[in-house]
Parts: structure tokens; C-alpha cells; sequence
């Protein structure tokens, strides 16, 4: 079994991906979250792993819509993991040195308070991953420069960790989904992910859309809200529920809601993920 993950290797995505796969071996290195699904499409890899949403900063809005628009794959398995970030700078440097901080743009978001309050006139750069932040920071050997990213980056590539633990909140929590051809058998514990398109044009349309959820009585467990890259003021519904598509009290609620709505699409069924 092959699982393709945002690399390089120590990022959280690759942290998600040993969970889901039971080890490191069979890990497929991609350089985005995009190619980790294209992977999966040109037969490479049996799964991707991709983060949804994190606890602190919310939605994670590239891997959303790469599900809204730019794929078919399943919705297989979700995983959940701790975020611990360190802050790592090449060997010798000191906090009170740092003019820049370089990470994932979510993972700079998640530690803004302590950005703010540690290194408040440090330029913020934005890299593709938190992993490959530390790993090129690291590699400059800028005393300057230093990386937001997990410690196992840091193990791998070396540096010296200034700081520990400085996200903002300290029960920080990443949700991660396991996509391939085929979603979950149900297992009497799961949960579903659709995405829903209303028509903009019929008021309450989003609430009548909502109406057979309650009917069924259905335990909504999130809606996010992405834009449907077309008209400015259109939307796409991302709603995550308990039960499957195949239990037939969820797929008649399913064909209630494919009435009402301009367009469902049914991303995938899997175990509810338990900690």
C-alpha cells in the first residue's frame, strides 16, 4: 500500500500519513497537496493523506477546494494529530538574533500570539511546508533565519530548537483525510462529508437544504464555507454528519437534500476517528 503526503519527510501530513498506514513504509513524498492527490489519480500511490482543518485557525482551505473542485477521490479515513511546533534555527543562532521566522502559513498563523509578543519585528515568510521550512533554514546556515515546524523536522535536518511548545493554544489538533477510489464499508460509527451548491437566487434555500438533516434527525458535526470560484457572493456548503451514505435512513435524507440543492456531491463515508 503506497500513501502519498505533503513532504518532505517530518512534516505533520507525514505524521498522518504513518498513523493512517500503520508505518513509514510505502510513504510517497509529494511537494503539494495537489500532487499527493494527482498521485492517487495516475495510479502512484492507493491514498493521500491531506489536512481539513485545524483547531486553532480552522479550515484548510487549499486541500477543501482541491476536494470542491479538482477531484473525485473518496473520503476513506480521517486522523487526528497533536500539534506541538518548535521554533528551529541553524546551529549557534540566538532568539534575540531572528529577523525572520519561514512555515506553513497555517503553522505562522497558529503561533501569531507568540510571534507577536517574542519576535514582533520578524518578517513572517510563507513556505510550501513546515518540514521543508526547517530544512532550508537549517541548510542556509543563516543565523538570522528560523522555522516553525515539528521537532521531528528538526531531528531529521538538524538546527537547534529555540523554543518549544509556542502555539497560541496548547490543545492543538489537525484533522486529516485519507482519500482513495473507494470510500469506507460502514461500521455502525461514521460519518460523512458532502459538499452542497444552493441556488442563490431562492431565499432560504440553504435552510431548506438543512430541513431533511433534522427531519432524519441527523447530528451535524461542522460546516465550513468555500467559494465557489465563480460569482463573488456564491458558495459551496462543505457539512460533515454522523452515519453513512449507505445506511438507508442516510441515503434517503441524501436524495431529500440532491432535490433542494443546485448541486451534492457526496465526497465519502469513513469511521469517525476516536482518540
Amino acid at each position: 500500500m503506497i500513501t502519498a503526503f505533503l513532504g518532505p519527510r517530518g512534516t505533520y501530513t507525514e505524521q498522518a500519513a504513518v498513523q493512517f498506514a500503520g508505518s513509514d513504509a510505502g510513504l510517497l513524498e509529494t511537494p503539494n497537496f495537489a500532487a499527493a492527490v494527482k498521485a492517487v489519480e495516475d495510479g502512484r500511490a492507493d491514498f493521500a493523506v491531506v489536512p481539513v482543518e485545524n483547531s486553532i485557525e480552522g479550515p484548510v482551505s487549499q486541500s477543501l477546494d482541491i476536494l470542491i473542485h479538482d477531484t473525485q477521490l473518496k473520503l476513506c479515513a480521517e486522523v487526528v494529530v497533536p500539534i506541538e511546533h518548535v521554533l528551529v534555527a541553524p546551529p549557534g543562532a540566538r532568539l534575540e538574533q531572528i529577523t525572520s521566522v519561514h512555515s506553513h502559513p497555517q503553522a505562522l498563523a497558529q503561533c501569531g500570539r507568540w510571534l507577536d509578543a517574542h519576535l514582533p519585528h520578524a518578517e513572517r515568510v510563507a513556505a510550501m511546508s513546515t518540514a521543508g521550512a526547517v530544512r532550508e533554514v537549517v541548510e542556509s546556515g543563516d543565523a538570522t533565519a528560523a522555522a516553525i515546524g515539528p521537532e521531528r523536522a528538526q531531528v531529521l535536518y538538524g538546527g537547534e530548537v529555540l523554543a518549544r511548545g509556542i502555539m497560541d493554544a496548547r490543545n492543538n489538533r489537525t484533522r486529516f483525510m485519507a482519500l482513495g477510489h473507494t470510500d469506507a464499508e460502514p461500521t455502525g460509527n461514521d460519518k460523512t462529508f458532502v459538499a452542497m451548491r444552493m441556488d442563490k437566487n431562492v431565499p432560504g434555500s440553504l435552510h431548506k437544504a438543512l430541513d431533511p438533516f433534522a427531519a432524519a434527525h441527523v447530528q451535524l458535526t461542522n460546516i465550513i464555507t468555500r467559494p465557489t470560484k465563480g460569482r463573488l457572493g456564491e458558495y459551496v456548503f462543505l457539512v460533515d454528519f454522523e452515519g453513512h451514505r449507505k445506511d438507508p435512513r442516510i441515503a434517503a435524507m441524501l436524495d431529500e437534500v440532491r432535490e433542494i440543492t443546485e448541486e451534492l456531491k457526496v465526497i465519502g463515508s469513513c469511521p469517525q476517528f476516536v482518540e
